[in-house]
């Protein structure tokens, strides 16, 4: 198990700051190539159609995404029992939690793709797309639900390394999926003119690649996994220890995106223009919120092994140096944006009217970054901890009290602005965060200091 001792040198000692940079800034990177993939579609399919597909792509993206950080959020329980199991030189148990993560996705991904392809209809109705473009709404989701069992095994196969203390893999293998994507984009929307179908085959086929790549990379024997049979067998304890800490979360990042989804309905009831102003900016944010999600992740992987070591204190100083740089970075980010919002807009669409709607919602969502950026490393800890729940419960009551109410109101009463709806999501974050420093402040109070 002489992986398994470099790993945990690596992440459990030496400097707090190097550690989490040298794990965060592959994280990073992926989170950004991944990101890639619903810019790169909804950029070339501006090139080649009208504001109807560029709509298609982006509401079918935007379900497509929930779905997809769901799936992360129910994969962060595998990381973070692998991680623990790592940290304590438990090599047994990591390879029992690797076994059952495989078995129970799979069959997770299977009954989801036969549901989903049986609703696609009704779920283009719920967002209450704009006439124009369900069709091709409906055709892109269609593709894309047949390619859940690829996104799924994809992102179950980097949870994996991740908690083995591997962020390298992961991003070699999406930056595969990201160059075929964007290649597979140029042939299916440009050459062949699928439109939106185009996009959702590029995106599928290019997640395809990436798992044929991964597994090539694992079947070579050079990943310092070791399975058999026996491990991929169900064990009720192991698979009930990977669902207490993924499923709040799975369940939690699915409300998040619901509540997205319901601004985006409010956007989508106000117009065309409207509709896709949003799309665009939620494209853009995802890039804007690389640094929050990577940390996110990072500070979870990262404190389970110290966690699993003994070394909580360590653990609780990972914390504290990924919100510090998160908060900066949103703070930042926020006041520039205040300047580019409309070029930055315009690099998607062509309509004015789009670009000034676009400009007022960035200007109030951008905020968020910074806000976000707390509670996502806060999140972090606590399903390092074994505590997700406390990640679901800021993140419900932020949705129930803030968002959905705050946006509905603001669509209601500002008719001619969105900016006041993109504040609103800034104010659920804001809710958020004090909830998770009042928890945290809680629990070190309640703890018994421990030795690093």
């Amino acid at each position: 198990m002489q992986r398994d001792k470099t790993i945990e040198h690596n992440i459990t000692s030496g400097s707090v700051w190097k550690a989490l940079l040298r794990f965060a800034l592959p994280y990073l990177l992926s989170y950004f190539l991944q990101t890639l993939y619903g810019m790169a579609d909804l950029f070339i399919i501006g090139q080649f159609n009208g504001v109807e597909s560029t709509t298609a792509v982006s509401i079918g993206g935007q379900v497509m995404h929930m779905l997809t950080v769901m799936i992360v959020g129910l994969a962060m329980g595998s990381t973070v029992m692998i991680g623990r199991s790592v940290g304590a030189k438990k090599a047994d148990q990591a390879s029992a939690a690797i076994g059952n993560t495989v078995t129970l996705f799979m069959a997770v991904s299977l009954a989801a793709m036969a549901v989903l392809l049986s609703v696609v209809r009704p779920i283009v109705a719920v967002m209450s797309t704009p006439a124009e473009a369900v069709s091709e709404t409906i055709a892109y989701l269609t593709v894309c639900f047949i390619g859940i069992p690829f996104i799924t095994a994809y992102n179950i196969i980097s949870s994996i390394f991740r908690g083995l203390g591997d962020s390298k893999s992961p991003m070699y293998f999406v930056a595969v999926a990201c160059a075929a994507n964007i290649a597979l984009d140029y042939l299916f929307i440009g050459v062949f003119r699928l439109g939106a179908t185009g996009a959702a085959l590029g995106t599928t086929l290019a997640q395809t690649i990436s798992v044929a790549a991964s597994l090539f990379v694992i079947l070579r024997g050079k990943t310092g996994l070791s399975l058999s049979r026996r491990d991929l067998k169900p064990r009720p304890d192991v698979m009930g220890s990977l669902l207490k800490v993924g499923l709040p979360v799975a369940l939690q990042d699915g409300f998040i995106q619901i509540s997205f989804i319901i601004i985006t309905i409010f956007a989508n009831r106000r117009g065309l223009n409207d509709a896709a102003a949003v799309g665009i900016v939620e494209k853009v944010i995802g890039i804007l919120f690389l640094v929050p999600s990577s940390m996110l992740s990072s500070v979870s992987a990262l404190c389970a092994q110290n966690i699993g070591a003994g070394k909580h204190r360590r653990a609780r100083t990972t914390l504290h140096y990924a919100a510090v740089l998160c908060f900066s970075f949103g703070i930042a980010i926020a006041s520039a944006m205040q300047i580019a919002a409309a070029p930055v807009v315009g690099l998607f669409t062509d309509n004015a009217e789009a670009i000034r709607l676009g400009s007022q919602y960035m200007h109030g969502y951008v905020w968020d970054c910074a806000l976000a950026g707390i509670h996502f490393c806060f999140s972090g800890y606590f399903c390092a901890c074994g505590r997700s729940s406390i990640s679901f419960f800021h993140n419900a009551v932020s949705i129930v009290c803030a968002r959905i109410p705050l946006a509905w109101l603001a669509s209601t009463v500002f008719a001619d602005t969105l900016l006041p709806m993109g504040l609103a999501s800034t104010a659920g974050s804001g809710l958020s965060a004090v909830i998770c420093i009042l928890f945290y402040l809680r629990m070190c109070r309640t703890s018994q200091p421990q030795t690093p």
